[in-house]
This record gives structure tokens, sequence and C-alpha cells, in this order.
């Protein structure tokens, strides 16, 4: 009988078990990319189409549909209590005024660059010319006009819901939708109302932040399952549009990209330094909701995770974060309210033969400056391009020209445009002296779950818990503090 023995395994480890990057949020999501990719171009080359979709074409389409319908799902109640609770945050930091007028401010000059850009970008690439398209593309879709926008500020109820019915065949079929900008006016009001009201509103205040932090936890597990919605999202744009419909447009997408490209990668990382902080550290830190914005083309959707690694990646103080991220979310869109119209309205001229003047340029800097906010719970990118043809005197039907693709240019423009909604929270943070540098040089993961504790109701109410008075810092809670610095 031998007499050999086992050496037994290591405590806590049993078996085999994946590298430690391996199960971190961005690789999987990277994972998924390439498996979309891979399924979307089989289901393509097996005669899969948008009209008429094979088995694989029609499971990629249910996934990546019904993930979209996850996320939207919880975009009324997220961004009512986010608000209202983001508002009410701020009777516990030191200057609010100056924290929202230099937050609104930030926003404004990023914009202004980020149309520069695309301006510079159309002018010299002269992405219209020469395209090869028929004129025949029509576009009935919204148009977008200042009016509308204004008129559109006033919510028609409370909720600031709507319901249209069309009748098909005799059936009648009701659709309800929701408005963004509405819905944010409202949150507004009643968050201001209850910081008038003082003790009285205490209840409402605290009832409000219980229901924030239910609808983020049930956000959090969608969210975890983004790799799943991932591999159906990018399979099904391949799927659907493949290379022949961007190769069609190619030198406008090209365009769009090096735009994009161009405010991520340079005008983002220069305004960083120019502050003092790491490059590096920004992009570890806020690429965890960048990924998750590319694939699932909403910064509304993103608005838990943008918010997460804005506090506890970049060290936003919290009582300031939920005030500037959700602001941001909606009115902070550099990609589909600088780049793209500039662009685009560039493009439409182009095509039309319509020559542009220095009055013309400077129209579209404005709208993209002043305009975002109109976008805020449309049709986003498409809306924002119409109000500025329609403000430029272009002909709308330019818009159906570039539907094809918009999609594809979607995923870009939303993971700048989230980009961005973290980056200037940093920034004002850093200047009013209130950023945890600490926790912005802190090591990376790679996955921002990793510190996954509830925040409880009496957190989100408190505010001594999460802000002292302007200058200073107040120190995560018991039991938070080692896990905010492993994020």
């Amino acid at each position: 009988m031998s007499t050999q023995t086992s050496t037994p395994a290591p405590a806590g480890k049993t078996g085999f078990q994946l590298p430690r990057w391996a199960g971190s949020f961005g690789f999987q999501i990277i994972a998924a990319l390439i498996v979309g990719l891979g399924l979307g171009l089989l289901a393509k080359y097996t005669g899969s189409t948008k009209a008429s979709p094979n088995a694989l074409g029609g499971t990629l389409q249910t996934i990546g549909s019904s993930y979209v319908s996850l996320l939207q799902t919880a975009v009324v109640p997220l961004i009512f209590t986010a608000v209202v609770s983001s508002i009410s945050n701020l009777r516990a930091v030191s200057n609010a005024a100056r924290l929202a007028w230099n937050t609104l401010l930030w926003f404004a000059i990023t914009s202004l660059v980020a149309v520069l850009i695309g301006i510079g970008l159309g002018v010299l690439l002269q992405p219209g010319a020469n395209t090869g398209i028929s004129q025949e593309a029509k576009y009935a879709g919204k148009s977008g006009d200042w009016w509308a926008f204004l008129t559109g500020l006033f919510p028609k109820n409370f909720l600031g819901l709507g319901a249209s019915t069309t009748v098909t065949d005799g059936v009648a079929t009701t659709a309800v939708s929701f408005n963004v900008l509405q819905i944010l006016v409202i949150a507004i009001a009643v968050g201001i109302a209850a910081l008038k009201v003082g003790e009285a509103a205490e209840p409402f205040l605290k009832l409000n932040a219980s229901a924030l932090a239910v609808i983020q936890k049930v956000l959090w597990w969608i969210i975890r399952i983004a790799p799943l919605g991932t591999v159906g999202l990018i399979g099904n744009a391949v799927a659907v549009y493949g290379w022949d419909t961007i190769g069609s447009l190619g030198k406008f997408t090209v365009a769009i990209y090096i735009g994009l490209a161009l405010v991520l990668f340079v005008v983002y990382p220069v305004l960083v330094r120019a502050h003092g902080l790491s490059i590096r550290q920004y992009f570890s830190g806020v690429w965890p909701a960048v990924q998750l914005a590319f694939v699932s083309r909403s910064s509304i959707g993103t608005l838990p995770l943008t918010q997460r690694v804005t506090e506890r990646n970049l060290g936003v103080p919290r009582a300031y974060a939920s005030f500037a991220v959700p602001l941001g979310a909606t009115t902070k869109m550099d990609g589909c309210a600088a780049i793209y119209p500039a662009i685009a309205a560039i493009f439409v001229a182009q095509f039309f033969g319509i020559q542009l003047d220095i009055t013309a340029y400077l129209l579209i800097a404005l709208v993209s400056v002043l305009g975002s906010a109109a976008t805020a719970g449309t049709t986003g990118a498409v809306v924002m391009l119409t109000l500025t043809l329609s403000t430029l005197g272009l002909p709308l039907a330019g818009v159906g020209l570039l539907l094809a693709i918009d999609p594809i240019l979607d995923m870009g423009r939303t993971a700048v445009n989230v980009a961005g909604q973290a980056l200037i929270p940093a920034i004002v943070a850093k200047r009013q002296g209130i950023l945890d540098e600490a926790l912005y040089n802190a090591p990376r993961n790679g996955d921002p779950f990793s510190d996954d504790v509830p925040d409880t109701a009496a957190d989100a109410a408190d505010p001594s818990a999460v802000q002292a008075p302007a200058g200073s810092v107040v120190p995560a809670p018991a039991g938070r503090e080692l896990a905010d610095a492993k994020a």
C-alpha cells in the first residue's frame, strides 16, 4: 500500500480557477463584443436580413432589444428619484449655486470645443462630396425646432407621459411614451419645493431616497447582464447593417469617428492634465461606463454606472455627483449634440450643393451649445440634427440619408457623451477643492461591482454622510472605506 500523501489545496481555492482579469466587467464586455461580431457575421452570411431574419439573426435581435427594453423600463422612476435626491443633497454642499453654475459653464465649454472640431473636420474632409448616393431618401420623422422645445418644457401630466393610438386593419394599438425633458422639469420643481418646505419634507425625501436605492439595485442586476445584451446588440447591428451600409457613407462615418476620437482621446486628456490629474486614472476609472454606453447606446441607461464610477473611481463627492451626473445624462452630449450635428449638417449642405458661409457655421455652434437639452427624451441625435438643419434652412430630406448608419454612429456618440458626463463633475470638484484625490489615484481592479455594498436609504438621505463643508471630505462610512478605495 502506498504511503504517499496528497497535499491539500490552499484554503479557499478548489479546482480550476479563471485568472482574475477574466472575471472583470471590462473583459466580459470585450469578449461579448468579439462573440457578438462573430455571430453577427455568421447570421448575415447565412441569409439573415432586417426584414426576414433567420433563427440566429432573430435570436440576436430579441436578446438585444430585450436588454434595451430592460434598461428603458427603469428610466422614468430613476430620473425622477435621482434628480429629486440630487437637489436635496445639495443642502450638504457649501456654495451649491456656484457648483451648479460651474457645471453648466464647463458643459458649454466642452460642447463648444467639440462642435468646433466637428466643423473643422466637415470642412476639411468634405464628407458630403462625391458620395455616389442617390437623393431619393426621404425623412418623414420628427423634426426639431425651438418652439417645440420651449412648449415641450411644460408637462401635460405629473409623470410626463404621453399615449398615442394607431388603428391597423381595425385593430387599435396604444403606445405609451415619456418625455425625459418634462420629467426632468417636474423632478427639479419637486426637489426645489422640498428644499423650501424644510423639515416637513423630510419624510418625503427619505421615501424618495429609499425608492432610489431600490431602483438602483434593480438596475445593478440589469447592468450585470450587460455582456449578454452586448452579444445581441452588436450581433444584430452587424447582421442587419454589415459593412456594405457603412461603406456607402464611409467618408462620413470616418469623419464622425475621427471627431469622437479627438474629443475622447485628445480634448478630455488635455483637460484632465490641465487640472493636475492623472490621464491614466481618468480612463481606467471611467472605462466601465464608456464600454456599457457603447453597446447600450443609452446615456440614461448607463446613468447608474456612470454615477458609480464618478463617485468611487474619480473621487467626486456623492452630494455633488448625484446632482451633476443625472443633469449631464440629459443635457451633456458632446457626441450627439456637438460632433454629430456639426459634421452631419455640413454633409447635407455639401450633398445638396449648398454653400455655407461664416454665419451658418456660427449658427451650427450656437445650436450645438444651447440646443442639447432639446434632445432630452426624444430621438437624441436625429432630432438634434433636424433642429440644426431647420435653423440653417437646409433640406430635412438629408436626414433620411443618414438613418441607415445611425445605430453604428450612435455607439461611439454615446460613449463620448458618458465620458464627458463623468469628466465635468471631476473637473469642477477639483477646481472647487472637494475632489478626493486619494480615491482618484487609488488602484483599479477593472470591476465596478467589486465593492457592491448596497447603499442604505439612511446613507442616501443623510447629507452628513456624503459631504462636509467646502474644502474637506468626510471619510466613507465604517466598512466602506476599504471597499471604496478598491474601486
